[in-house]
């Protein structure tokens, strides 16, 4: 290569402009040296190794704090998929602080002024750690979610995600002041490999091998390294800031400022794209489980696009992108109408691939329209407003204007719009074509959306989901009140047979022959307690004060019972709209009570008030109690942990049972609970009975957990030994996983 090949190659990877989801702030040098050293000097070499260690460091502690923070929270929330999506919002609002302190910083202080600012910045946030969430922020009932849940990252995470936020671009823009002959394109690579590695460690490794709290410690520990190399990094800056000349020289040249239109098209790209993120999570986790490996994969698929766009151009093939765009928004059409008939692997790789098409087409645009350097941080700063905007529109605007998710097929829409929109720019005759493929697929969209809407009776979503009521279609003989979360039946009630127990809770189910067959279920003087974590439409409330009488199916009864003391039945329930339409719409509570029974329905996550009980010194002596809390078909893993068990026994009485339903479509969770049994020294016996249409059973999957020696179950029970499975996985509030489960379920 000769002398002007050199000095061309020089001065473009010099004034390449970086792009990151992080943001970078840096200026072009005034021109780029007569001839590139093979070999760098020694403190040009120390200095690239500080700034790489100092921003990979903080790549890598910006992703992995944010499902480490989020799972610790979780079980707080009951395990809502709402968790993740308020977290997302706090990121993304925090994201966009850092992005808007980098820009102050940059365009407003003289070097040694940003220098001593960020290092006081650091200093302050050191002192929120370690990080540890105060217990005290868990949710009393009535509490609202988002903004607590907003609140407490504050409180325990906001300086130091602030700070974080905000040192990739200014670190970006100190190594390009400190050394204007050098690119510090090196530097975004590291970037983004900091945070591609702390996203997929964190499920596959991290969360697999390490406690909660040697996490957080080990978190904390690294953000305590980071502050100290990155103080070291500013030190730098203040000592030997460039000369007033040297800064003027490094000035980049004038350019229009972006007009209007541009900074509005910026802000549409990034939305959506930020937006389809979180709506996607959502949607992956309300039929699956709420765990960080479905909050990590979204959010890979994310970053990947973007580090991809932003890399080089011949990574965004825009004709092959704008070609599977609607290959993809048509195979998700198909998905969202089969919905829970799909496979979990089909599931996750059609959002997954959705996610991936969509978010190429619009940060790729993005990078096609990237300005020059000096407007570069404006720009980042645009992105980063746009994320927050797209995390707000699903976080809060979206439960507060629809009644169900409904903001996911409206963003597949808007993406498929915007991209018509530029095509039609630049081919009419194409674009036009693909305008009407957009109105087709909004015909479509909107079929899946509201597919047997009207069916329902009522339909109302709040954080914890979409919750709906809708009558059965079987004829009037059958005629039936049905709930359902998300696209899950949660229980219903016949018209004409309103006290017979249906669904999941039939008398031949795991918690109907807990319930009947208990030694002491009739024993006179003595009040039988009954116990459920998750309300339902309070179907168990048809045992109490009651005797189920099995024969023909024409002849199946309950007969009220008089009892000299009543049978208790007390649920536990945390979403408040299932309690209101349990008591308002169904009459399983209200007919238990006229046939003599105490019935009581506390609102609040099980666990949390289940402890609070026992901090108090209450127990409620339980004979039987069943934990059925799923929402949606998602595992509360929060309710299912060794420690969880713990504190349901404290509620038992010597004698009692656990009844815990395992029905699932895509998880085996015997092993979990059978590792139980063996933990605890109990009695394992499993329920699988198929559906019984004459009398309104479902098939359910049931395990008992008991000491009780005289407990005969009869019917379709097995005893299962505990000790039979060595391997089988222990769940903890510091490890629970589901990939083994998964396994299982995929091999059978």
């Amino acid at each position: 290569m000769d002398e002007r090949a050199s000095q061309t190659a020089g001065r473009s990877a010099a004034t390449r402009p970086m792009a990151h989801p992080q943001g970078n702030v840096w200026e072009r040098p005034a021109a780029a040296p007569a001839r590139t050293p093979r070999t760098a000097p020694a403190p040009v070499r120390a200095g690239m190794l500080l700034f790489g260690a100092t921003v990979l460091t903080s790549a890598f502690l910006l992703f992995q704090v944010q499902p480490l923070i989020a799972k610790v929270i979780l079980p707080w929330f009951g395990s809502s998929p709402g968790v993740w999506t308020a977290c997302m919002l706090f990121f993304q609002m925090l994201l966009l602080g850092g992005y808007a302190y980098s820009h102050l910083v940059v365009s407003r202080l003289t070097p040694r002024r940003q220098g001593i600012t960020h290092l006081v910045l650091l200093a302050v946030a050191l002192a929120w750690l370690p990080l540890a969430p105060d217990p005290s922020w868990r949710p009393a009932a009535g509490d609202e979610p988002v903004g607590r849940i907003l609140l407490l990252l504050a409180a325990s995470v906001g300086l130091p995600y602030f700070a974080l936020s905000a040192t990739g671009p200014l670190l970006q823009g100190w190594f390009a002041r400190l050394q204007p002959g050098r690119s510090p394109y090196s530097l975004y690579a590291l970037s983004n490999a900091g945070s591609l590695v702390a996203l997929l460690s964190y499920p596959f490794l991290f969360e697999r091998v390490m406690r909660l709290e040697s996490q957080t410690l080990s978190w904390s520990v690294l953000f305590g390294v980071f502050a100290l190399l990155c103080a070291v990094c500013a030190w730098r800056l203040v000592r030997t800031a460039p000369s007033g000349a040297t800064q003027a020289a490094a000035r980049p040249t004038e350019t229009p400022r972006p007009r209007a239109h541009e900074l509005l098209l910026w802000l549409t790209l990034s939305a959506c794209g930020s937006a389809l993120l979180v709506a996607t999570t959502n949607q992956m986790c309300m039929d699956v489980a709420v765990v960080p490996f479905l909050w990590v994969l979204p959010l890979t698929l994310y970053l990947l696009s973007f580090i991809l766009c932003f890399d080089h151009a011949r990574w965004y093939v825009r004709p092959l992108f704008f070609a599977l765009l609607p290959v993809t928004l048509y195979n998700m059409v198909r998905v969202l109408n089969e919905g829970v008939d799909l496979g979990i692997v089909e599931q996750i790789v059609g959002y997954s691939a959705t996610l991936f098409v969509c978010c190429m087409c619009c940060h790729g645009e993005l990078a096609r329209r990237k300005p020059a350097p000096l407007h570069l941080t404006l720009f980042f700063l645009m992105l980063s407003l746009g994320g927050a905007l797209g995390g707000l529109f699903v976080a809060v605007a979206a439960p507060a204007l629809f009644d169900g998710y409904y903001e996911y097929h409206l963003l597949l829409l808007v993406c498929a719009g915007v991209m018509a929109s530029l095509l039609a720019r630049r081919h009419l005759g194409i674009g036009a074509l693909a305008c009407a493929g957009v109105a087709a697929l909004g015909w479509a969209l909107w079929s899946a959306a509201t597919e047997d809407s009207d069916a329902y009776v009522a339909r109302e979503r709040n954080f914890y989901g979409v919750v709906s009521l809708y009558l059965s279609d079987e004829g009037e003989d059958d005629e039936s009140l049905y709930l359902e979360h998300g696209r899950i039946g949660h229980g219903f009630q016949y018209a004409k047979r309103p006290t017979w127990p249906t669904s999941y809770y039939g008398p031949q189910n795991g918690i109907g022959m807990a319930i009947r067959k208990h030694p002491k279920r009739l024993k006179r003087n003595r009040q039988f307690r009954i116990g459920v974590i998750g309300l339902g439409v309070g179907t168990t409330a048809a045992y109490a004060n009651a005797r189920i009488h099995l024969g023909a199916a024409d002849d199946d009864y309950v007969e009220a019972i008089g009892r000299l003391k009543p049978d208790y039945v007390r649920f536990y329930e945390i979403n408040p709209l299932v309690v209101t339409w349990a008591r308002e719409r169904f009459t399983f509570i209200r007919d238990a009570r006229v046939r003599g029974a105490d019935v009581d329905v506390f609102v609040g996550d099980a666990r949390i008030v289940m402890e609070r009980q026992l901090e108090r010194g209450e127990t409620q002596r339980f004979d039987v109690l069943a934990v059925d809390a799923f929402s949606s078909d998602a595992v509360p893993i929060h309710l299912l942990t060794l420690e969880a068990l713990a504190v349901y026994w404290e509620h038992l009485r010597d004698d009692g049972i656990l009844a815990i339903n395992i029905s699932n479509r895509f998880l085996d969770m015997l092993p979990v609970v059978r590792r139980f049994g063996r933990e605890l020294g109990k009695r394992v016996v499993q329920f699988d009975t198929d559906d019984y249409e004459s009398r309104g059973v479902d098939g359910a999957h049931w395990v008992l957990l008991t000491s009780n020696r005289r407990f005969d179950p009869g019917g379709a029970a097995v005893e299962v030994d505990p000790a039979g499975a060595p391997d089988d996985p222990l769940w903890t509030d510091d490890f629970a996983s589901l990939f083994d489960l998964i396994e299982r379920d995929e091999d059978e």
